[in-house]
């Protein structure tokens, strides 16, 4: 349970840095380029995942279950795409339906996606199995 409570807690610090890099992108891709915000905000996502990846599997993970980063890379963005669905439907209702900024419908949507993301990337990926019987 201590290791379950470490992990989360930098997890939480790694999954800030990486909505930075994500709100970051997204800002520019919009603001800055002018693409529309559900695209936009589909590859910030991905670029946000890129980046958390390599900070949990540096700092936040003690155990690898994957030893090849060229598998476990697509692994962990495979299983951030439960979270991508969540971000992008949030975010459509929250601007579409709440008529809101959509930097505002991001900090929702990342508040929706965070334990989810943690308890599937910490349970396929980053602990050992356990033996049958």
């Amino acid at each position: 349970m201590r290791a379950l409570t470490s992990e989360l807690g930098i997890y939480a610090a790694a999954s800030a840095a990486a909505l930075a890099v994500d709100i970051g992108v997204l800002t520019a891709l919009v603001s800055g380029a002018g693409w529309q915000y559900l695209p936009a905000a589909i590859l910030s996502f991905i670029v946000g995942g890129i980046f958390l990846y390599g900070v949990c599997v540096v700092f936040v993970f003690q155990f690898r279950r994957i030893d090849n980063p060229a598998l476990e890379l697509p692994c962990f963005i495979g299983l951030g795409l439960a979270g991508l669905v969540v971000n992008t439907g949030v975010m459509f209702v929250i601007v579409e339906g709440a008529h809101a900024h959509y930097l505002i419908a991001k900090a929702g949507a990342a508040a929706c996606t965070f334990t989810t993301n943690f308890l599937l990337r910490r349970r396929v990926l980053f602990t050992p199995s356990r033996p049958s019987g």
